[in-house]
């Protein structure tokens, strides 16, 4: 194995995390604000209609189309950060997502300029996909790439963190926003706030990434030139089933995520008669769980491994499916914070070592296409149309289904785990 010490002094242990858990803090606060609002404002905004139901799912289609858009930032920006490095694309894919949420914040609703309201909100959502799929693997390969054998699910988790606080973030907002201004102020100008006051998180981001320097594995990797020349066809050629079983391992974990939050606030706040402003307390509560059970789950995950460790909280949440209705059809406010406390600190299970798994099922030299693509893949299986489907099988058959749906996708999640290849590549 090579000295890599002279290599990694480059960017000490504080500047590597923080900087690989600002980004997606900044990226994951900007993506969730999208979807409270998808929820709570853009029904009435961008699509009116005599239908809530109808505008909700036309609200929530746009939100979907952020999935459709990550492969493709995941290709883009996966192909540079091979070829050219880390950094420059991290600070690239940084700056897409934060353009198009700012660009959000000042739209014009269907009111003003009729149908090309909701389709420049369609394209600012698609910039925001195409961004988030190129910062997420980026993020985690300069966590792991910088960490020590034995701890790479531990530094690997430091990236996870930032969907936590991320939505912890957005949702606080959109609380304290839903709490200073009457619903009027909060509908004509309120809801922008989030989305322009994130340049200023950007800008933070911007400067923290411009300060960091490559990681060892890609230097290691251009001085014995193992560089390909386009990691997208080889990913295709030779590592067709890391990327198949890789993207379907990783589905539940983006389902159980959108279940228990923006099918939850959807439904709660419609069918269930919970007031916004008390379910978005229930929901940031919950929150909390998912942020502790991620770093537990990666300490666990470096011990017993990262493959094992996902097994272990799949199986959990095919469990979980079965007692969804029971919650949620029990009315009682107990009950359904129980519920999102389970759900959230399972999703902080399978979310916390993840990353490094996905990492490692490929060589350095197309680890930050493969890792992304197989990531924001399974982004589209498992969390693009979640929300629409699982609100249409509660309307259609009932909430038992919801949790069908979960168990199923679990199922073939823990399938696509157990046969995926034990290969671990160098770092």
């Amino acid at each position: 194995m090579k000295d890599n010490s002279r290599l990694t002094a480059k960017n000490s242990v504080k500047h590597v995390l923080f900087g690989s858990l600002i980004g997606t803090t900044i990226e994951f606060f900007d993506f969730y604000i999208y979807a409270n609002a998808a929820v709570l404002v853009f029904p009435q905004l961008f699509f009116p209609s005599s239908d809530n139901t109808l505008a909700t799912l036309q609200s929530l289609a746009t939100f979907s189309i952020a999935f459709l858009s990550r492969p493709l930032g995941s290709a883009f920006f996966g192909h540079y950060g091979d070829k050219i490095g880390r950094k420059f694309t991290l600070v690239a894919a940084l700056l897409t997502m934060g353009i198009s949420t700012v660009a959000i914040g000042f739209l014009p609703s269907y009111a003003s300029i009729g149908v090309a309201a909701p389709l420049l909100l369609m394209l600012c959502r698609f910039g925001q996909g195409v961004g988030l799929g190129g910062e997420w693997g980026g993020a985690v390969l300069l966590a792991i790439e910088n960490a020590p054998p034995n701890k790479r699910a531990w530094y690997g988790m430091f990236p996870q963190l930032g969907a936590p606080i991320g939505l912890l973030l957005s949702g606080g907002t959109f609380l304290l926003l839903t709490d200073t201004l009457s619903n009027e102020d909060f509908m004509n100008y309120g809801w922008r706030i989030p989305f322009i006051a994130s340049s200023l998180l950007v800008i933070v981001g911007f400067y923290i990434r411009t300060k960091i320097t490559e990681t060892p594995s890609f230097e290691n990797s251009k001085k014995e030139q193992e560089e390909v020349k386009i990691p997208f066809l080889t990913l295709i050629k030779s590592y067709k089933n890391q990327l198949i079983f890789g993207t379907f391992a990783a589905v539940t974990t983006f389902l159980v995520f959108y279940l228990m939050t923006v099918f939850t606030l959807s439904w709660a706040t419609s069918d269930l008669g919970f007031a916004k402003r008390d379910f978005l307390l229930i929901q940031l509560f919950s929150v909390l769980f998912f942020a502790v059970f991620i770093p537990i789950s990666a300490v666990v995950a470096d011990i017993i491994g990262r493959r094992t460790m996902l097994i272990i909280a799949t199986t959990a949440i095919a469990v979980f499916g079965f007692a969804f209705s029971y919650f949620l059809n029990s009315g009682s406010s107990v009950m359904i914070t129980v519920f999102l406390c389970t759900g959230m600190a399972l999703m902080g299970f399978t979310y916390g070592p993840l990353g490094t798994f996905l990492s490692e099922l490929f060589p350095t030299a197309v680890r930050y296409s493969g890792a992304s693509l197989t990531f924001n893949l399974a982004g589209i299986l498992g969390a693009a149309f979640a929300p629409m489907i699982a609100i249409w099988l509660a309307s259609t058959y009932s909430l038992t289904y919801v949790g069908y749906y979960l168990t199923i996708a679990a199922s073939i999640s823990l399938f696509a785990l157990l046969v995926i290849s034990k290969e671990e590549h160098k770092f």
